[in-house]
Parts: C-alpha cells; structure tokens; sequence
C-alpha cells in the first residue's frame, strides 16, 4: 500500500474541504486561520497575519488603511515560515489565488514549493459560484487520492443545498438584500454570496453574481433601500461585528434604511460561514433562505447569528 500523502493547507475553506472528503489525517501543516474542524488545530501554524486585527488594537478603518498601504507597496500581508514548510515535506499544498487580502499569495507559494525536493503540488482553489465550490471538493479530493470520498460528500452538500431551495416561491417578488462584508468603509459582498441571495429568495441590487466584492458610499446602501441587511464581515465573529457596528448605528443615514426601522438586520459570523467558501457555505445558505422566506426549520442548529435590535 501506498504512503499516505502529506498535505499542508494554507486556506481555511481548502481544510474544511478536505476533512470533508475524509483527509483531515493527512494534514501535517495549517494556515494560521485554519482553525476548523477543531480537530487540526494542534498542527504546526505555517502563516501569520501582519495586521492589527479586530480586538489588537485595530478596527474596522484602521485594518483597512494598513490593507489598502500594504496594497500599494506591494507588500504580503501576511508571513510564510518557509523554513518550517520545507521542513514539513508535503506532497501536496492546498492555497488560494482569488484574494489577495484573504490569504496568502498563490506566486510566494508557488516560489517556495519549486525550491523544494522533491517539489510538491500546488493545488489552488478560486470558486466564484456555489457551484464551483462543490468542484473544489472533488479538486482537493482528486489531488490527495480522495476522489471516491470528496465525491460522495459533495453529493451530501448538494441534497442538502438542492433541499433548501425547495422552500423557495420562485413566483414572488423577494427583499431586496444589502450584505456588507465591511463596515469602515462599506463594502458590499460580491463573489458567491449575490448567487446565494438570489437562489434563497432576495434580491441584491448592489453587487452581481461572481463580481468581486466592493466599497460603496453610505448613500448607495440608502438609494438600494434594502429590506433586509446581513453584516457578516470578512473574518470577524458576532461579537466583534456587534462592536464595530456601534460606529455606524448613531448615523443619520444607517437609520433612515428600511431594514433598520423594521428591525431586519442580522449580524452572521463571517469567520465562520459566508467568507469561507467550503462546507459550511451550505449552512449559510439554509440559514438565508429560512430567514428570507420565513421558514425556521430550514435553519441549521446553533447557526451563529444575532438578530440587531433597537
């Protein structure tokens, strides 16, 4: 029998993908974000962040001030222990080239891994739609001898997105959904999430299908008039969200919305589900078309999600 190949995962959906297929124990190295399932996080921590982040005495202007700087230098904004990775002797490195901002870069990746001997895979994952996330999960199963596996679980993730749409009246006019995934200076989400809207019942009006995520002025989150609001910023939790948010809730122009007044603002875990585009990007999705259309018992338990009151 074959050994066992050795896998580094330097994006958080990459791992949850592959411990979806079964591989978690092939694992020998993270991402310093790669913190689910909870069973991979006593590996060896590849990357770093150069960042203050939410809670290290940045915010939401200063961590985008420090991004948009690092940006223009033409700076990483995060660290690679290359000493570390080589020392590891993957055979396969699962990483990222859709965002720069999100993860480290797919080229120093790509640099390190053909100093290596022997040179291992570079398997790099860039879904823009729902659809292309399930194609990753047969992308990582295939690379790391999974293909039977990853197929079976990504035939799992699609009954139970398929299932969900079935609460959805495609007769009816939906909300119109704002979804911010940054809140100093708003950015509206773009990539896979305006698809999900659209396919639970919404509609987004800022932001196309498979487009990057962009900033906006406060006065284009007014003109759209949304009826309902997600704030699910990239890589924070509820309660962090929750605390950003406090600069924008005095605002003349966050009250006047629609979905404020009428008390229609949930605040989602964006570390945890819509940001990451593996398993869990189904659970987001039940979660938004139980709440769109009324319809709690589509809702995954526990789905970490604070309704905004007052």
């Amino acid at each position: 029998m074959p050994a066992a190949l050795r896998v580094v995962s330097l994006l958080p959906s990459a791992t949850e993908l592959l411990c979806a297929a079964g591989g978690g124990g092939l694992l020998v190295g993270r991402s310093h974000e790669c913190d689910w399932p909870p069973s991979i996080r006593d590996l060896p921590v590849l990357t770093g962040q150069r960042t203050l982040g939410i809670g290290e005495g940045g915010d939401s202007a200063s961590i985008d001030a420090q991004v948009r700087a690092a940006l223009a230098r033409g700076e990483s904004l995060y660290t690679l222990d290359e000493a570390r990775l080589r020392g590891l002797r993957p055979d396969v490195i699962l990483t990222q080239d859709l965002c720069e901002v999100c993860s480290i870069d797919l080229r120093r990746v790509e640099r390190v891994a053909a100093t290596m001997t022997p040179s291992p895979a570079v398997v790099s994952l860039d879904p823009r739609s729902i659809e292309e996330v399930f194609d990753d999960l047969l992308k990582v199963g295939e690379a790391t001898g999974l293909a039977a596996e990853s197929e079976v679980a990504m035939v799992r993730l699609r009954e139970e997105y398929w299932s969900a749409v079935d609460f959805v009246n495609p007769y009816v006019d939906g909300p119109e959904v704002a979804f911010l995934e940054w809140i100093d200076p708003l950015f509206v989400a773009g990539h896979w999430t305006p698809q999900l809207i659209t396919a639970a019942g919404g509609r987004h009006a800022l932001n196309a299908a498979g487009a990057k995520s962009r900033s906006i002025a406060p006065a284009e989150l007014v003109e759209s008039q949304p009826d309902r609001i997600v704030v699910s910023p990239c890589g924070l939790d509820v309660g962090a969200t929750l605390r950003e948010l406090e600069r924008v809730r005095g605002t003349r122009w966050w009250n006047a919305l629609p979905a404020v007044v009428e008390g229609r603002v949930a605040v989602v875990d964006g570390n945890q589900m819509f940001s990451r585009p593996g398993p869990r990007l189904v659970d987001a999705f039940r979660w938004l078309v139980g709440w769109i259309n009324d319809r709690p018992e589509v809702v995954p338990a526990d789905f970490p999600v604070r309704m905004l009151t007052g």
